[in-house]
């Protein structure tokens, strides 16, 4: 299963792809799209652009990103909830399954705590893809929403298996 993780942002989005398979995570490729200066309008096609290239390139199954916090600044938020939504239409358009999670959650499921810092997040997501090195910020939390969602996915399928039979029917 090819999970794209998305850190999104209106001057820098970060991603994250992930191959998950029972249970094993591998890296597969990370990075940031970089957005230049301009007009709204423009940075937020920059933003769906290099989403949908990235959907392209790897064909992930799934799509996991991060919900929208409040942020001291509700300009600086409602950025943030424009990018983000840009980047989930681009998924979308490529009929790509959408997953959101919590910071705090993506936070609790690879560090063990919701209020990890950024350092903590990079670090972990190192170790549990076996890197070579820190991944830059932005697509270190990519990494970290795809992983999050992969640990998420693969306790729902541990759950459902226990609880059904041949055919797929409750017990």
């Amino acid at each position: 299963m090819i999970i794209l993780g998305i850190d999104p942002g209106s001057r820098i989005t970060g991603y994250g792809v992930i191959n998950s398979l029972k249970g094993h995570n591998e890296y597969i490729a990370s990075g940031c799209i970089r957005i230049r200066e301009g007009e709204l309008a423009d940075k937020l096609q920059q933003v769906y652009a290099g989403v949908y290239e990235i959907i392209e390139r790897y064909l992930p199954q799934e799509f996991a990103i991060e919900q929208v916090f409040m942020a001291r600044n509700a300009d600086s938020a409602l950025k943030l909830g424009q990018a983000r939504g840009v980047a989930i239409v681009a998924a979308a358009n490529q009929s790509v399954p959408v997953y959101e999670y919590s910071a705090r959650k993506v936070k609790q499921s690879v560090v063990g705590s919701g209020a990890a810092d950024k350092s903590q997040v990079q670090h972990m997501v190192a170790h549990i893809l076996k890197l070579p090195g820190l991944p830059q910020a932005d697509a270190a939390d990519a990494l970290a929403i795809a992983l999050c969602h992969a640990h998420s996915r693969s306790s729902l399928l541990s759950v459902a298996s226990q609880h059904t039979g041949r055919g797929g029917r409750w017990r």
